[in-house]
């Protein structure tokens, strides 16, 4: 069975995470990723290590199912190989700072006199404009990208998220633009340039904030717990924010992590107020209809957690899901990488490295039918220089070693 991008070659010019995230999916959609790294390799091959001398899991759970080749952009004969790498290749993909690629003597025009099929995707922090030369990190982007005022609770300070939607979260746009321009390419022969800013995929992925700054012009938002509203979306808890109110409530024995969160339905209020205890809420006109319980949603809140206080999390999910109320149990870490579950979807998997054993990492969250995803190693700093240099580039052999022996490679 082939694999969905299957004679797709990607140069993959990225590093630390928002470029590697998403040169990961299109290798685990089949795309050969040659990654291209310095001759000192991937600054996160040795970043947060937790063996010596061995590639760091922030590394290897980046770029599984990718090639990786050293060479040396300074210098002049490493240029000449870039631009042999250039011609082959369907896709660019880097996440340098602002300019750093032109400086290396290959602007947008200089690549497409090279390869006019070529995809060139680029990954910045910001826009143009005043923020475009401003360094981005993860939570740089979930602060100027409307996450983190709208994140924590109301009397507390702004927060970040743990989900990496700046980095990861920009990743995954960038792949959705790649592969739209190779779509397009389809029709028109030409290759295009991509652009994702990490500012912005932050935003599209907090536009129900924005959604819900409009609405205040109108009034406070009434799904919301806050006593008071000013004139910008306020932090409102573990507040769904949308139609349906819903609330995360503790569970026994009270640990870290022994919290369900649970979503209230209109259909789901008779059978919630039967498993608390308070059956005669169901018809209670003080309770029963969802904007009677608006204004008291705390105090809803409080009464479920008085009977969820009394179960662990498990018993909770049981006993909601057998009445098809929504929740969902506060998953650790540990016991998502635990989960039998998500090993069966292929979602948390087992890979063998040449340097660590075995690791665990995430798997490919995209499905497809005629073409699934195996997630394989990530690979040694210039693994595949034999293969991409001498076999597929023609390099002769004497060069080959003169270029090791010379640091080009």
């Amino acid at each position: 069975m082939s694999n969905a991008l299957e004679g797709i070659r990607v140069l993959d010019m990225t590093h630390v995470q928002s470029g590697p995230s998403a040169t990961q999916v299109l290798a685990w959609l089949g795309a050969d990723v040659v990654k291209v790294e310095a001759p000192t390799g991937d600054i996160t091959r040795t970043q947060l290590r937790d063996l010596p001398d061995a590639d760091s899991l922030y590394f290897t759970m980046l770029n599984c199912n990718k090639r990786s080749v050293t060479l040396n952009m300074k210098s002049e004969r490493g240029k000449e190989i870039f631009t042999e790498l250039v011609k082959s290749s369907d896709v660019m993909v880097e996440n340098f700072g602002p300019g750093a690629v032109d400086r290396m003597g290959f602007t947008w025009d200089r690549l497409q006199e090279l390869n006019p099929r070529l995809i060139y995707a680029s990954i910045k922090g910001f826009g143009e404009g005043p923020y475009t030369h401003f360094k981005a990190y993860e939570v740089v982007a979930q602060a100027m990208g409307g996450s983190m005022s709208t994140t924590g609770f109301a009397d507390g300070p702004p927060m970040a998220t743990g989900a990496q939607i700046g980095d990861s979260g920009t990743g995954i746009h960038a792949v959705a633009g790649i592969l739209a321009a190779l779509v397009q390419r389809n029709s028109t022969g030409r290759g295009q340039r991509v652009t994702v800013a990490m500012q912005h995929a932050v935003l599209n992925l907090c536009r129900v904030k924005l959604r819900d700054q409009q609405r205040l012009a109108h009034g406070p938002l009434a799904e919301y717990p806050n006593d008071e509203f000013g004139d910008e979306v306020p932090r409102s808890g573990n507040a769904s924010g949308g139609g349906q109110p819903g609330w995360a409530v503790r569970c026994k024995p009270g640990g870290p992590n022994d919290w369900v969160y649970v979503i209230v339905q209109p259909t789901g209020w008779e059978p919630i107020s039967k498993l608390i205890g308070r059956p005669e809420l169901a018809d209670d006109p003080e309770w029963s209809t969802p904007k009677a319980r608006l204004s008291k949603l705390d105090k809803m809140f409080q009464m479920i957690e008085e009977w969820t206080s009394q179960h662990d999390k498990w018993e909770v999910l049981a006993e909601l899901n057998s009445h098809n109320v929504p929740c969902g149990p506060i998953l650790s870490t540990k016991e998502i990488i635990e989960d039998a579950s998500l090993a069966d979807n292929n979602m948390i998997v087992t890979v063998d490295h040449p340097q660590r054993g075995s690791f665990q990492t995430v798997g490919c969250p995209i499905k497809l039918s005629e073409s699934p995803v195996k997630v394989e190693t990530s690979p040694l700093l210039g693994e595949h220089n034999e293969d991409v240099y001498l076999r597929e580039l023609g390099v002769e052999a004497d060069e080959y070693a003169q270029l090791k022996s010379n640091g080009v490679i």
